[in-house]
C-alpha cells in the first residue's frame, strides 16, 4: 500500500511543503511541492496565520497518512530557531487536530537518508531529490527540496505506520509482515 507523507521544511521566511507518495518497494512519486512565504515586515501574527491557513489547505487537499517536520535544534541564531520552532508548532498542531500521526527528523538524519552522507550540502540534497523522484528540474528554492527530502526520509527510515498502511498489512509478505511488526515492537520499547 503506498504510503503519502508531506514533508514540511519549517520557517517564518519560507517554509516548504512536499507531499511524496512512496510504494512498498520504496519507489517515490512527486505529488506535491510548494514554498509558502512571508516578509520579515509582516507582524509574526500575520506569518504564522499564513502558515497555518497554508498548513490547513494542504493537509485538507491531499490527505497525507503522516507529516515529517524538521526537528529544530539549536543554532548559534536565536531569532531563527523560535522563529522555526513557532512555525513548527503551528504546523504540528494542524497535524494533531486531524489526528494526522507527526513525526520528526534532523536535517543530518535527512541528508543520510536521500544521500548516504549525514554531511551532505543542500545542493546534494536537492540534486538526490530530483533523481530519487525522476523529476525533470530540481524543486526551488532548497525549502521545497528540503521538504521533499523530510518526506522521502520519513517513507524509508519511518517510525510508525499510519493506519491506511496497517489496514493493508494484510498483503505484506511473510518476510514483509515480521519486519512490520519488529519495527512496532522497537518503537513501543523505545
Amino acid at each position: 500500500m503506498t504510503l503519502r507523507v508531506l514533508g514540511v521544511d519549517p520557517g517564518l521566511t519560507r517554509c516548504g511543503f512536499g507531499v511524496v507518495d512512496v510504494e512498498p518497494n520504496r519507489r517515490a512519486t512527486l505529488a506535491a511541492v510548494t514554498v509558502v512565504g512571508t516578509g520579515a515586515d509582516v507582524p509574526l501574527e500575520q506569518r504564522l496565520l499564513t502558515i497555518a491557513t497554508s498548513i490547513e489547505d494542504w493537509l485538507d487537499r491531499y490527505q497525507p497518512d503522516v507529516l515529517a517536520v524538521e526537528r529544530v535544534f539549536s543554532q548559534l541564531n536565536v531569532s531563527t530557531v523560535m522563529g522555526t520552532a513557532q512555525a513548527s508548532g503551528v504546523v504540528i498542531t494542524a497535524a494533531a487536530r486531524r489526528g494526522i500521526t507527526v513525526a520528526l527528523h534532523t536535517p543530518t538524519e535527512v541528508k543520510a537518508a536521500v544521500t548516504g552522507n549525514g554531511q551532505a550540502d543542500k545542493a546534494a540534497v536537492t540534486k538526490m531529490v530530483t533523481r530519487i523522484l525522476r523529476l525533470d528540474a530540481s524543486p526551488r528554492p532548497a525549502d521545497a527540496a528540503d521538504a521533499l527530502a523530510l518526506a522521502i526520509t520519513h517513507a524509508w527510515r519511518g517510525s510508525a505506520a499510519s493506519p491506511r498502511q496497517e489496514a493493508g498489512a494484510r498483503s505484506l509478505t511473510p518476510a514483509q509482515q515480521i519486519w512490520a511488526e519488529a519495527q512496532a515492537k522497537a518503537r513501543r520499547k523505545g
